[in-house]
């Protein structure tokens, strides 16, 4: 069986032994005689399955009792409509730091006032900023915590007077920290946690009491919390996946075994860029700079579609950017292993040789 070198920025890859558990199961879940995707989501085998993947959830981030969990379809996209349509009372401020947070703006911007509290755009999105000018009755403060396209990350979060609102769809549980901060998190699972089609979100209980009711009932997070995420058929495989990846991150120590993966493979990447003395030019600021999503330019974007193109034919798939912005990406997900990660610094030292 041939496995590539999987880049991509998302759907993103998944552990080869959780594949092949999920295939193992995929006929016969739990002794049921069915497969997950075949199973009533009224059953208790379900019921358990959800019932212990918010369990896991918990466990790993340290929640305390007073957080909700819910799953949700229809990934981040709407959840950038739920956040503003539950959280919306006067007004909303935002975090300028790239494409997602704007999309996230202006969806939100449907039902209420928002505005950015800050912007990164004076230097293209390269630096995460530090200062948020917060105006009167603001209901919350939406921040990125890891910017796909431009390759930033937060390393330290805002201290503000406001609910903190926080999409981490791309670096949720990669790493150690205080999750109890934040009163509201939710994230696509679709590039650290599993496959594509599903939001968890997680509230907060006073900040969830805060939520509008004039509102339809399917968009409203306390609907989800009342029906257990099944007021209508949830993403059953979504948190099926979702599940057989929070048990891999346990197995392989939980998050701090995690981040100290994570670490490795980003330092491996940027060494390389640092290393190579302006042949590989990085976008972020260095102080910034995200682990999981490393972006640079070469020279020319004739250079940069080479560079592509070479790296697909030696197997290393997904490191052209964004088509937004170009130049190159590497996604450096949970689930990409370190080899991997050392064998691309291996092919992008080779290519600096002989193209430099």
């Amino acid at each position: 069986m041939k496995r590539v070198y999987n880049f991509n920025a998302g759907p993103s890859p998944m552990p080869l032994e959780v594949l092949e558990e999920i295939r193992e199961e995929m006929t016969d879940f739990g002794g049921t005689g069915m497969g997950i995707i075949e199973m009533s989501h009224r059953s208790a085998e379900f019921q358990a399955l959800l019932d212990e993947t918010k369990d896991l959830l918990r466990d790993l981030m340290a929640l305390t009792p007073d957080h909700e969990i819910v799953f949700i379809q229809g990934g981040g996209t709407m959840q950038f409509l739920m956040e503003g349509m539950n959280f919306i009372h006067t007004r909303a401020a935002y975090a300028d730091t790239g494409v997602w947070a704007h999309k996230a703006r202006d969806a939100a911007g449907f039902f209420g006032e928002t505005y950015d509290a800050s912007s990164a755009k004076d230097k293209d999105f390269s630096y995460i900023p530090k200062t948020y000018d917060i105006r009167p009755d603001t209901d919350y403060l939406h921040i990125t915590t890891n910017n796909t396209i431009y390759g930033t990350e937060y390393w330290e979060f805002p201290d503000v007077d406001v609910p903190l609102v926080c999409d981490m769809s791309s670096d949720i549980l990669s790493r150690e920290m205080d999750f109890n901060r934040f009163s509201l998190i939710w994230a696509g699972i679709q590039k650290n946690l599993g496959a594509a089609g599903c939001a968890l979100a997680i509230l907060k209980k006073d900040f969830l009491a805060t939520a509008r009711t004039d509102i339809p009932e399917y968009f409203r997070y306390q609907t989800f919390v009342d029906k257990d995420s099944t007021y209508n058929t949830p993403p059953v495989f979504c948190i099926y996946t979702l599940n057989k990846m929070l048990h891999w991150i346990r197995r392989l120590g939980g998050l701090a075994a995690v981040e100290a993966r994570n670490r490795k493979k980003a330092d491996t990447i940027y060494s390389v860029i640092d290393a190579s003395g302006g042949f590989y030019k990085g976008h972020a600021a260095k102080e910034d700079r995200s682990r999981m999503n490393v972006t640079f330019n070469l020279a020319t974007p004739e250079m940069e579609a080479d560079f592509a193109a070479q790296a697909k034919a030696n197997d290393f798939i997904g490191v052209k950017g964004h088509r937004l912005v170009g130049g190159c990406r590497v996604s450096l997900y949970n689930a990409v292993t370190p080899e991997a990660a050392e064998a691309l610094a291996d092919f992008m030292k080779e290519y600096e040789r002989t193209h430099g």
